[in-house]
């Protein structure tokens, strides 16, 4: 498996590269030739370790803010090993050559609660063009986390969120 670094406001040391390598490589039983990538923060004393692994099109991700590094990784990879087994139990039948061995699991003790989380509701919605600032008049009226609207400014559809620092995101969809 191939592991990416990135530092941002940490460094990285090599003795911690050498326990996120050796802890990742446990992983490999499930991925085989995948990408890591595994982003380091730092910011007022909280350190914010993310890791990030892509496989065959699929993307398993964990992100920790923690008091220091190593415990971080502790508690990243279980949730990316969950991660894996509910998307393997999900869809046995994409990973024919994947069988999970759950009395070895690297870093879980048993195998996760798989919840099926049907559709309950469908709602269907024009979408008029409207500009940003519109959208996040919208969003503040309707009280959701998110909104869809279609930008006036380039003709894409756009997804207008609330992120956890209380901020906005923007996401334009390309077809």
């Amino acid at each position: 498996m191939k592991i990416e670094f990135t530092e941002k406001n940490y460094k990285i040391s090599d003795k911690f590269k050498e326990v996120i390598t050796k802890k990742i490589s446990k992983l490999e039983r499930y991925f085989g030739d995948a990408v890591a990538r595994v982003v380091c923060k730092m910011d007022n004393k909280t350190h914010k370790l993310e890791v990030t692994i892509t496989n065959k099109g699929l993307m398993y991700r964990a992100e920790v803010v923690g008091e220091n590094m190593y415990e971080n990784i502790d508690f990243a990879l279980p949730k990316i090993e969950r991660q894996v087994i509910k998307q393997y139990e999900k869809k046995r039948d994409k990973f024919r050559d994947l069988v999970i061995d759950y009395s070895d699991l690297a870093f879980l003790d048993e195998k996760p609660e798989i919840i099926d989380k049907g559709i309950i509701k469908k709602k269907y919605f024009n979408l008029d063009p409207i500009t940003v600032e519109d959208a996040k008049d919208y969003l503040d009226t309707i009280g959701h986390d998110f909104y869809v609207f279609l930008n006036a400014e380039n003709g894409k559809v756009n997804i207008l969120y609330n992120r956890k620092d209380d901020r906005l995101g923007l996401i334009e969809c390309n077809f």
